[in-house]
């Protein structure tokens, strides 16, 4: 114990410029305390050595006034003051501009913009908008192999930019109108998770109260989820004839997909926007296969975006949320400008299959649908082009996962515990504003009413 206690005065002689001897080891720590005083943890309270004292929990951290920033940081300047880094809101960047991929024009002199501009909210604002879709489409294919939802189930994971690029190129007051893989546009155009996972098992919370299912879904301005292929394409037409005439200034975004693309009345619906220039966007959302054909087996020209001949088109990367945003803000401001129509062709891909009952591999490979995941996939673009340019942190994405995981199995609880609607409600909302009337059933002593 001499030995060490030696060699310990020796040593803070050497630190504090003292002569060797000259004080005790107590005496040695007062003074060498001035050199590390800036930052040094209060004395512990003294407690008995056979009592074992739990930890504290740690503090909660809070971001410190700027004032308080500015005297710390000259506290520390001091010699031998320890340094305490914590991140604040104000070291990302707020703002970045980013490289685009450039858009293919047809009948156009001029496409969108090649840069784009993304603040740090945007950011993570189309993030969680993406992940919560994303996780969502998982959960509902978990209750359909439980077999709690059942029917048709179209999946839209893959897509996530599609919808996410649409909705912040238009306006909440503007008009869409999709096919039957609608649930990330019912969730686009407001509707919460739980509601939608509610009417995918046909609950009385549902947002269509249980009676809709996967392809019949609704919201303001928002009208479905359509089962017909291709029927959805001429009622935007006609959504977009009744934004003309009102004159509101507002567009309708008609959306179909590329195995619908070869459908007789889209032509009909092309042919009579262009006549009375309708502001509509057609979008056709590419995703290579329709139901378990490949485009090249099904279309003679694969260039959906010049399919309207005399109606001008883009073709997008439909894997970029930033990329779809700028086009389809090009696209909205074509057609609120009075210049009619025009297409869209969004390049983009599904990682299930067509529907529930389509595994999804007997007509393309696993090392494929790899390969867009590892590459392509609109979520982790966006998240490493944050991080890349110190827009957010990991720990910041790790917690808006954890919020959505939670929202989601909330939302699947509420899904499988809220009750399925009455026999009594089956003809509810046939009518709109009407006086109940009698429904016939299924033979002729049985009757329902029809309540608006």
């Amino acid at each position: 114990m001499k030995n060490m206690l030696t060699t310990i005065s020796n040593a803070l002689c050497r630190m504090t410029g003292r002569n060797v001897g000259a004080q005790t080891v107590s005496e040695l720590l007062v003074d060498l305390s001035e050199y590390v005083s800036v930052t040094s943890p209060p004395p512990a309270p003294t407690v008995a050595l056979t009592q074992r004292q739990p930890p504290k929990p740690p503090p909660v951290r809070t971001r410190a006034p700027a004032e308080q920033l500015v005297n710390n940081q000259a506290e520390t300047d001091r010699p031998g003051a320890r340094v305490v880094v914590s991140r604040s809101f104000a070291d990302f960047t707020s703002q970045a501009s980013f490289d685009i991929k450039e858009c293919e024009l047809h009948r156009l002199e001029e496409g969108p913009p090649l840069k784009a501009e993304l603040t740090r909210e945007q950011g993570l604002q189309y993030y969680r908008v993406m992940q919560t879709v994303r996780r969502m489409e998982l959960k509902a294919d978990q209750l359909y192999k439980q077999k709690i939802i059942r029917g048709f189930c179209h999946l839209y994971d893959g897509q996530e930019a599609c919808a996410v690029g649409i909705e912040s190129g238009i306006n909440p007051s503007d008009h869409l109108i999709t096919a039957y893989r609608a649930h990330g546009y019912t969730y686009t155009r407001g509707i919460a998770v739980k509601e939608i996972l509610a009417e995918l098992t046909g609950r009385r919370g549902g947002v269509a109260k249980g009676k809709g299912g996967s392809m019949h879904m609704y919201a303001p301005n928002f009208y479905g989820g359509n089962g017909i292929v291709g029927a959805q394409v001429p009622l935007g037409a006609g959504i977009a004839l009744a934004c003309q005439y009102k004159g509101n200034n507002q567009v309708c975004v008609s959306l179909y997909g590329d195995g619908a693309a070869n459908q007789g009345q889209l032509y009909e619906a092309f042919n009579m926007a262009a006549l009375w220039k309708l502001p509509c966007i057609f979008i056709c959302e590419n995703n290579k296969y329709g139901m378990g054909t490949s485009v090249e087996r099904a279309s003679a020209s694969t260039e959906y975006y010049k399919r309207g001949d005399y109606i001008p088109g883009i073709r997008v990367d439909g894997m970029d949320v930033l990329c779809v945003r700028e086009a389809t803000k090009f696209a909205a401001d074509h057609c609120r400008a009075g210049k009619g129509p025009i297409i869209m062709e969004l390049q983009t891909y599904r990682y299930h299959g067509h529907s529930m009952s389509d595994p999804g591999v007997s007509y393309r490979t696993r090392d494929e649908i790899q390969e867009v995941r590892s590459k392509s996939d609109p979520i982790t673009m966006l998240k490493e082009r944050m991080l890349t340019n110190n827009m957010a942190s990991v720990e910041e994405f790790k917690e808006i996962d954890i919020a959505i995981r939670k929202e989601v199995e909330e939302a699947a609880l509420y899904a499988t515990s809220d009750p399925e609607p009455p026999l009594e409600e089956l003809c509810n909302h046939i009518f709109s504003n009407d006086a109940p009337l009698e429904v016939r059933g299924t033979n002729p002593w049985v009757t329902l009413k029809s309540v608006s």
